[in-house]
């Protein structure tokens, strides 16, 4: 079995599937999922354009502290 994602709640997910008995619902399922996908890409990709920033803020520190 697939570890489980750090933030992914499967209980809830599994919860809101077995609630989902007709289109309607499941579409409304389908479209949260993407929707959150989505929001967990964003965050991920803002962490990473900080963790850019800093490196390069800090390389330029210590570039500037040499001269």
């Amino acid at each position: 079995m697939r570890k489980q994602d750090f933030g992914f709640d499967y209980d809830r997910y599994h919860r809101l599937l077995t609630e989902a008995d007709d289109d309607d619902k499941r579409l409304a399922l389908i479209e949260l999922l993407i929707e959150e996908k989505a929001r967990d890409r964003l965050a991920a990709q803002r962490a990473s354009d900080r963790a850019a920033m800093t490196a390069h803020t800090i390389a330029t520190v210590l570039k500037n502290g040499r001269n």
